[in-house]
């Protein structure tokens, strides 16, 4: 089992950053791969970014490449999801997920853990 915690939510302007954090108890966080994913209101669930187990690979949504970074600090047992030149569409709930094997993924249903969340909202 795998606990993991968001932090770092809140509201910034347009155009400001934020960078929420994913902490992890439980098994050891370097066996699993790590993914960001969010919900806007009214909409599903969609994949942000993703990491392998050692921060070898990366994967990002084409909405945020080039403004998100997603890193991990496994001694720390924490990662992270920087977030620059915020647009009000990055508004929702961002939350950390785990999954077995050493490639992170964009599809919800490869992950095993999941935190509850985090606010992001972004004011034009």
């Amino acid at each position: 089992q795998v606990q993991l915690v968001e932090s770092g939510g809140g509201l910034v302007q347009a155009g400001g950053s934020l960078r929420l954090s994913c902490a992890a108890s439980g098994r050891t966080f370097s066996s699993y791969a790590m993914g960001w994913f969010r919900q806007a209101p009214g909409k599903e669930r969609e994949f942000v970014a993703a990491i392998s187990r050692r921060g070898s690979g990366t994967y990002y949504a084409d909405s945020v490449k080039g403004r998100f970074t997603i890193s991990r600090d496994n001694a720390k047992n924490t990662g992270y999801l920087q977030m620059n030149t915020l647009k009000a569409e990055d508004t929702a709930v961002y939350y950390c997920a785990a999954k077995s094997w050493d490639s992170g993924s964009q599809y919800e249903a490869e992950y095993n853990y999941w935190g509850q969340g985090t606010q992001v909202t972004v004011s034009s």
